[in-house]
């Protein structure tokens, strides 16, 4: 099988999950490989994700590195020999890979944690809220992108939805609330389609207030998404140029030290349901 030229964000996971094992167990690329029966370039593929490897030699590596994490292994066997063909594909000549990868780690979520300073979590942006954000770009992106970025914002949704569906808790600063993106009559649309998502079962939305008194965390965001381990718990941050995906277990921490921070700097979910509603009858 060829290697492939531009894994998924999700391939190359696995490979550092893989490479994980092996420098625990005290092994070498060319140990490993000898192992698993391939040579030492075959074993690098792995662990870039450039490869794809069998259910039945994850579980004999596994073996071999004394990994009795059976919860891990398990997740990792499911990664490697998943035949999923998410909505997202349609858009593979399209947008770029970064748009793909993060609707595929939403897919295999089991709960996201967001924290938004001065902007509407996207995937709760309505379709004219998100056709203003992408309209904003520089230089001005061509109709066809545009609607094309549009509608995969949109469809991101369908993550909610899904059976099980995964948890959503977001804390939304009211910097965010207030900025009117796309005028006034978007921005109300806007804050009505935010109540009406607080509304649903497995989605839970705390505002934090101007009035915080010890809330400082101005200057960052973020978007956590639970794996089916905790090993395979991911950051995705946005950067000007693309976005970044995080696992080591120092940043993971890190992050979850961060929402925890700002959820205590927030209001309760049925006082944050007042405030919106407060705040559409104030545009």
């Amino acid at each position: 099988m060829p290697l492939r030229n531009s894994p998924t964000a999700r391939q190359e996971r696995l490979g550092a999950e893989l490479r994980k094992l092996r420098e625990r167990a005290g092994l070498t690329t060319r140990e490993a490989g000898q192992l698993l029966g391939v040579d030492q370039a075959k074993a690098s593929h792995f662990e870039a994700g450039r490869a794809g490897i069998s259910e039945e030699r994850i579980r004999r590596f596994a073996s071999h590195c004394a990994s009795d994490d059976t919860a891990l292994i398990e997740a990792l066997v499911g990664m490697a020999t998943e035949r999923v063909r998410g909505w997202w594909e349609e858009y593979r000549d399209v947008l770029s890979r970064g748009f793909l990868d993060l609707a595929e780690a939403e897919f295999h979520a089991t709960a996201v944690h967001t924290v938004r300073i001065a902007d509407i979590p996207g995937i709760m942006q309505t379709e004219e809220h998100a056709r203003a954000v992408f309209g904003y770009s520089v230089p001005e992106l061509p109709k066809a992108d545009l609607e094309a970025k549009v509608a995969y914002r949109v469809q991101r949704r369908t993550m909610l939805d899904r059976s099980p569906a995964p948890t959503m808790n977001a804390v939304v600063h009211e910097a965010a609330l207030r900025m009117r993106v796309g005028g006034t009559a978007t921005a109300r649309a806007q804050l009505a389609f935010l109540l009406e998502t607080s509304e649903r079962p497995n989605v839970e939305i705390r505002v934090i207030p101007f009035t915080a008194n010890d809330f400082a965390g101005t200057s960052w965001s973020m978007y956590y998404l639970t794996g089916p381990v905790p090993q395979l718990d991911t950051v995705h941050l946005d950067t000007p140029l693309k976005g970044v995906f995080l696992d080591a277990e120092a940043q993971l921490k890190r992050y979850r030290t961060l929402f925890a921070k700002a959820e205590r700097s927030s209001l309760g979910p049925e006082e944050t349901r007042d405030f919106i509603s407060r705040s559409i009858k104030d545009l």
